[in-house]
């Protein structure tokens, strides 16, 4: 998957001592990408919008 023009964020709650934290692009058509904050130039996953809407909803349910 190509995600050239990806504009990666981190949560607001990361902190700026970096730590554990996963950066996301979804900014793409069709795609959000998820990568390790640590190591941006390593692998990212990619994930569908609904895929992705759905993950994030389970994970809010369990806050």
């Amino acid at each position: 998957m190509d995600l050239t023009g990806a504009r990666w964020r981190k949560n607001s709650r990361s902190g700026a001592s970096g730590g554990n934290c996963v950066e996301v692009a979804d900014n793409l058509p069709g795609v959000v990408g998820v990568r390790d904050s640590k190591d941006p130039t390593g692998p990212a996953l990619t994930f569908g919008p609904a895929a992705w809407r759905t993950f994030v909803a389970q994970l809010a349910e369990r806050a």
